[in-house]
């Protein structure tokens, strides 16, 4: 499953290799014997907060990691409920060539999988099986327009604004709807907010894509391996207006020399951490202007599979965002007849006001229509809700309409040398990604190391 795959061809591969890696390397570096006495308090153990404080412990640095939920991980959550690993979050390490994530998975004992995009069926209403070279030329149709379309923009308009204005006759065409669903608005956000300018922003590493097997939060687990992490402790207040930092949670107040504010772009956006004194004009502009995307994730399994033997199905609805798209579980867990399903923007949304069985009538209602009626019920259903979640608030972040890419970068700046920001959306090359969360933690990491 490609990230803006429309951008591989004006990558270059060799330089970010070369940067990645030296960026991982030093990320393992050897513990510092030479021991601070500076102490720092992670605020978030998400894979951003666990990659600095691992580093900081490493540089001789007292660090404490606090989390408001009873476990590790962020958003990169694993839920083996049914006997096998079900990722909530971060599923693929998307290019593994020159990718920090990708010896990273290795040291922590992920195993994953190749998943190709290429082995593939389509189905359109009425359990229609589409031309595959009516499909491959959608998509490179598509791949052209995206190509282009930036240049018709304007600052003040969404893409799809943009879009159904030069190509109104595709906005309405259920092919189009899903590939703008699955290859846009899963990499970006609502189309309606995506800024027609920036929704091509970003970078992507080369190579294939591979899905986790046995679960994501192999990464975190092994991230915190020896260090102090407090669970269950909500900070709601950052205080750095003397000498010492003071962070209050669950009534409780910490002080430290250097605090990491690593939580998500959506609960910097709910306020609920006030911070004293108030953070910089630049800083709330970028939170309150950059978009913060919802993709939520539904397992199905049954006690036998019933569809096609290919790595994914999709399916055209008449409504776009709307479980369109099928990854085969089965293809690399032999024994587990699962189909994992999706729900993107402002219709992931609603599925979080729907109850288990609404929302499995409606995946049955586009499965029954793809496979016949005769198809069986499944036998259980796994679902997110990541925009409800107070520990997140959505998924990650976009460039929206009143976005300017600048943010990404004010977001990251520290402030008086004393509070610094990591996570996924302050990285303006990777934003949204889980290698951009950990890079952004290794970068806060040395900024304070640079301190002395």
């Amino acid at each position: 499953m490609k990230r803006r795959k429309f951008m591989m061809n004006s990558i270059t591969g060799l330089p970010i290799l070369l940067t990645t890696l030296v960026l991982f390397a030093s990320a393992c570096e050897k513990p510092n014997t030479n021991l601070t006495s500076k102490t720092i308090i992670v605020v978030g153990a998400g894979i951003a907060g666990l990659a600095a404080a691992r580093k900081l412990k490493a540089s001789g640095y007292t660090v404490k990691v606090l989390e408001s939920q009873d476990r590790i991980g962020g958003r990169l959550r694993t839920n083996r409920t049914l006997g096998f690993a079900f990722d909530e979050g971060a599923s693929w390490i998307h290019g593994i060539r020159g990718n920090p994530i990708t010896t990273l998975a290795q040291d922590a004992g992920m195993r994953t999988f190749e998943t190709v995009d290429e082995n593939r069926i389509s189905f359109d209403q009425g359990g229609l099986i589409r031309n595959a070279s009516v499909y491959d030329q959608t998509e490179n149709d598509l791949y052209e327009i995206l190509a282009t379309l930036k240049g018709k923009g304007k600052a003040t308009e969404s893409f799809e604004t943009v879009f159904n204005r030069l190509y109104p006759s595709k906005a309405n065409d259920r092919l189009w709807k899903f590939f703008l669903s699955t290859y846009v608005t899963f990499d970006t956000g609502d189309l309606d907010k995506l800024s027609s300018l920036l929704y091509d922003e970003g970078e992507e590493y080369s190579g294939v894509e591979k899905i986790a097997i046995n679960g994501y939060d192999t990464i975190p687990e092994y991230l915190a391996k020896g260090l102090s992490i407090e669970l269950n402790e909500r900070v709601h207040a950052i205080d750095y207006s003397a000498d010492k930092v003071k962070v209050s949670h669950q009534g409780h107040i910490s002080e430290a020399d250097y605090v990491l504010v690593t939580v998500p772009l959506g609960v910097l956006k709910s306020n609920t951490i006030q911070f004293t004194p108030s953070l910089s004009q630049n800083k709330r502009e970028a939170i309150q202007k950059t978009g913060m995307n919802c993709v939520n994730k539904f397992l199905l399994t049954w006690s036998r599979s019933f569809w096609d033997d290919v790595q994914y199905l999709s399916y055209t609805p008449g409504e776009k965002d709307k479980f369109n798209y099928f990854v085969n579980i089965k293809k690399y867990l032999p024994d587990t007849p699962a189909l994992m399903t999706f729900a993107y923007a402002e219709y992931a949304r609603r599925t979080e006001n729907m109850t288990d069985a609404e929302v499995t009538g409606e995946i049955m209602f586009h499965l029954k229509d793809m496979y016949g009626n005769g198809i069986p019920d499944p036998t259980n259903m796994l679902r997110t809700k990541w925009q409800s979640n107070i520990n997140s608030f959505g998924s990650y972040s976009y460039p929206a309409v009143e976005t300017q890419m600048q943010f990404f970068n004010d977001l990251a700046v520290e402030v008086n040398n004393k509070l610094f920001f990591a996570g996924e959306h302050t990285e303006i090359d990777y934003f949204s990604t889980a290698h951009g969360a950990y890079m952004s933690g290794i970068r806060e990491a040395d900024k304070i190391i640079a301190l002395g």
